[in-house]
């Protein structure tokens, strides 16, 4: 990323300028409106995706928690600093400095995540060397009553004369139900050459309207609008309801564009992909699967029902089972995870290795073809391969002061209910005895028990019976 004045290919023919300066009070949230994520991206960056798909070079205006939100702005996406925000005319005289005034500028809000590039394709296309283009779409009459939005006002010949803002529209014009979208495309040279340097402040908060802009084309016949069929799409987010809606409706458009890829998802009203994850062909996803941050599933993946995996990588043939929580783990092709297990941050399973159910690993590193088949935890440890661990084993990595490090070697076995007291290992081909609590470094191929003695008392539970019954007698007389 770089700062306006650096940015490496700043004379593309077209330019995108992204309005993200804004706090968005309606959100009530102490975030800036556009860092809110949707499907796990902050809104700005479907902008900005958005933009550059379309082909241009994008620039954004940021304003409110800059330093924030220049760090969501991502690669090869240049920023300017509008302080104090005072209309979106004035964040084009911001941005003036350092545009080049040349070729199509594309000005669209950072707050419309749901914005394909296909329609900002379809504007610019529809430029045709106009001095300015608006994106326009219907409302309702009954929705026209209320809404906010800004009205588009055309002349008897159907030709754009303005937009006025609904705040300043009077009752004739609030009847009109196209509206403006907030997404343009400027002749850059007569925008900051002819109209930016003359923008005039608007009562009662003296703010610029890039919206004049609009007024001083249609005067000189110059204006087009470009209708667009879907409000939704190009609808930007001001509160947190709207915020619920766009996330719905992006993630209704992963789920059928995985699906179209070859991904099954089985309930897809019930499944979350974020926008960054990515799927392989026949990959199956059960009904409430949650798949989250930069996670990536291979070819002919079957995540069971209610799992949830974030940051992590699965490889081909692997098998989550339902209910399993993988969290910044790589699990090698063909292993098996769950049902209800969880893979704790720095896991890595090799090649069909066995986590069973109830079993948690934190930072271990489990070999291939390894088992650890049920109500086990594993941390801190390095398990060989081929490997097996006992119901109910668990390596006591923490001191309470310290973590250590337990080490299970190639082929060892570990019987039921062992307590492994790290720093220890455990070595090749050695047997632990079930039951046992290992505090000392077993050799290869050894065999270590470590118990207390057992003792028996011949008839003794029969006493201890009749004596128990004698008393409950003795208690109820």
């Amino acid at each position: 990323m770089t700062g306006l004045f650096e940015s490496s290919n700043k004379y593309m023919a077209n330019r995108a300028l992204i309005l993200a300066a804004g706090k968005g009070t309606r959100m009530r949230s102490s975030l800036a409106k556009v860092l809110h994520p949707v499907c796990g991206k902050p809104m700005i960056q479907w902008s900005i995706n958005a933009a550059k798909e379309a082909g241009c070079e994008v620039t954004v205006v940021v304003g409110h928690q800059r330093d924030a939100v220049i760090k969501a702005l991502g690669p090869d996406c240049s920023w300017v600093v509008q302080d104090p925000p005072q209309g979106t005319g004035d964040a084009l005289r911001c941005a003036a400095s350092g545009i080049p005034p040349e070729g199509v500028l594309l000005v669209m809000p950072g707050d419309a995540p749901l914005v394909k590039p296909e329609t900002l394709k379809a504007l610019i296309d529809g430029h045709n060397g106009a001095l300015c283009s608006v994106l326009t779409a219907h409302i309702t009459d009954e929705e026209a009553k209320t809404s906010g939005y800004g009205r588009i006002i055309r002349d008897s010949k159907g030709d754009v004369r303005l937009i006025v803002e609904a705040s300043s529209a009077c009752e004739e014009q609030l009847k009109a139900t196209e509206v403006n979208t907030g997404v343009y495309a400027f002749d850059a040279r007569w925008l900051f050459n002819e109209v930016v340097p003359n923008l005039k402040p608007h009562p009662p908060k003296n703010e610029y309207y890039l919206t004049d802009a609009i007024e001083v084309a249609a005067q000189a016949g110059s204006l087009n609008a470009v209708v667009h069929n879907d409000l939704e799409e190009v609808t930007g987010i001001n509160d947190k309801a709207a915020l619920a809606g766009a996330t719905k409706t992006a993630l209704q458009r992963i789920c059928e564009r995985w699906l179209m890829a070859g991904v099954t998802i089985e309930s897809p009203e019930s499944t979350w992909i974020d926008a960054t994850v990515s799927l392989s062909p026949e990959t199956t996803l059960e009904q409430g699967v949650v798949l989250k941050g930069v996670t990536t599933i291979g070819e002919g993946v079957l995540v069971e029902a209610n799992s949830r995996i974030q940051d992590s990588h699965i490889g081909p043939g692997v098998t989550i089972g339902a209910g399993s929580v993988c969290t910044g783990a790589t699990i090698g092709e063909r292993a098996s995870v769950g049902p209800m297990a969880r893979l704790r941050p720095g896991t890595i399973l090799k090649a069909e290795s066995k986590v069973g159910n109830f079993v948690e690993v934190k930072k271990s590193e489990i070999g291939a073809g390894a088992k650890i088949s049920h109500l086990s935890y594993i941390g801190d440890a390095v398990v060989g391969e081929n490997a097996n661990i006992g119901a109910g084993t668990i390596t006591c990595n923490y001191d309470g002061f310290n973590k250590h490090k337990t080490e299970i070697k190639k082929g060892a076995f570990v019987g039921s209910n062992t307590a492994l007291v790290a720093p220890v290992t455990v070595g090749e081909g050695s047997i632990v005895g079930a039951g046992s609590t290992i505090t000392k470094d077993v050799a290869d191929h050894a065999l270590a028990i470590s118990r207390a003695q057992q003792t028996e008392k011949l008839g003794a539970a029969t006493r201890i019976n009749e004596a128990n019954r004698a008393k409950k007698e003795s208690d109820l007389d």
